[in-house]
């Protein structure tokens, strides 16, 4: 049996003549995790121990390592859980992660990212090295 998780929604125009636009917190979760993916050095993205649990039972999937808040002035603050490669300067990519985020949300959703808070959970160490 599966449930559905209830996800929020914010209003990007709720005053425009056509109807509003809003957009759920997975697909902003989602925009943050591409962009990540995109990252040289960045390995993985690393889920919680709630989002593993879910995915296991059948509830619908979350999007893995993501956290996304909207506060209350509509500023969004994102929490980033990711592997990195071995070899590669963690100070630089978690930078680079943080700007491809905030560049990538603020342009496709035209939200504002105040924040986008990196949490190295590992390093990923190939055979090879």
């Amino acid at each position: 049996m599966e449930q559905e998780v209830q996800s929020k929604a914010y209003c990007l125009n709720e005053g425009n003549k056509t109807g509003s636009v809003k957009i759920a917190d997975d697909v902003v979760a989602m925009i943050a995790s591409l962009a990540t993916s995109e990252v040289e050095g960045v390995s993985a993205m690393v889920g919680n121990i709630t989002n593993e649990l879910m995915g296991k039972v059948g509830m619908k999937k979350l999007t893995k390592g993501v956290k996304v808040v909207v506060e209350e002035n509509k500023k969004v603050v994102i929490d980033l859980s990711i592997m990195l490669q071995y070899g590669y300067n963690i100070p630089q990519t978690c930078a680079k992660v943080q700007e491809k985020v905030k560049a990538a949300i603020e342009n496709m959703t035209g939200l504002e990212v105040s924040h986008v808070n990196v949490r190295i959970a590992g390093i990923n160490i190939t055979e090879e090295q």
